[in-house]
């Protein structure tokens, strides 16, 4: 699934390419997770303005009418195609079709959503957000945010990071490696991890997630940006994907356990409860 750091190089790949374009057309393929919401045929002649991202939500602001709010779901992703580009495969789910190219959502498993909404904090679009926690990089975050957010939460505090209500951005590989970066142990019940811990894992799921950024995200299956470009942090991750594998810290062997339904990679000896 395409996390924070995919969903923030997609929207680098084809917001600058995008940004003043006026629509010509929209086509809707087979239904998403969502129905658009709006007439296609009344998206002709909107301009296009700059995108934005909210968690795993890009915002795409159409002038003067409203915009689409996008969601990659579990497969998708976005491509910039140029003027020529033909009609849609079967896994082609809606084009933009714009003056300066046509931005298209290929999912094949057709969970993400493009939806019309009249602003970014009304509609739809902020019904979706609402329950979004704080963005990672945010200048007043800090871990004592955190620490008081989950004082009562008995949830482990890998599931509490990957619920995203407190701080948003660390999916499942994130997550993982954000732990292990910051020494804790995945297993730790939220409302056990003291303020300088929690701000020990502030910084770790930072650092992690620029790196990410810095490398084109994780490309596990199928996820390129809107170039076609694949990422690469899944090539230097320390524990995700490596369990029975040398933690390359101290040489235990990672271990995984499954926690809510996902994979969860540590070393026992590096991270401590």
């Amino acid at each position: 699934m395409p996390e924070l750091p995919e969903v923030e190089i997609t929207r680098r790949s084809f917001a600058d390419r995008i940004a003043g374009a006026t629509v010509h057309a929209a086509r809707v393929g087979k239904p998403l997770r969502w129905p658009l919401g709006c007439d296609p045929a009344s998206l002709a002649g909107a301009t296009v303005g700059a995108a934005s991202r909210r968690g795993k939500y890009i915002w795409l602001p159409l002038a003067p009418m409203g915009g689409l709010l996008w969601h990659l779901g579990m497969s998708g992703s976005l491509r910039m195609l140029g003027h020529e580009a033909g009609p849609g495969g079967a896994h082609d789910h809606f084009d933009l079709v714009t003056s300066q190219g046509v931005l298209r959502l290929h999912d094949p498993r057709r969970f993400g959503a493009v939806v019309f909404s009249p602003a970014v904090d009304a509609g739809i679009a902020a019904k979706l957000t609402a329950a979004l926690g704080r963005e990672p990089f945010d200048a007043d975050l800090d871990g004592g945010h955190l620490h008081a957010a989950w004082r009562t939460r008995r949830a482990a505090v890998k599931l509490a990071l990957l619920a995203g209500d407190v701080v948003v951005g660390a999916g499942n590989i994130y997550a993982c490696e954000a732990l292990f970066h910051a020494g804790i142990d995945p297993r730790l019940p939220a409302m056990r991890l003291s303020r300088p811990r929690a701000q020990r894992l502030l910084d770790a799921v930072r650092r992690v997630l620029a790196r990410a950024l810095e490398v084109g995200g994780s490309s596990l299956r199928d996820f390129v940006d809107a170039h076609g470009d694949p990422g690469a942090f899944q090539l230097e991750t320390q524990v995700y994907g490596r369990e029975g594998q040398p933690c390359r810290s101290c040489g235990t062997l990672v271990r995984r356990i499954t926690q809510g339904q996902r994979s969860t990679f540590f070393c026992p000896n590096c991270q401590r409860r």
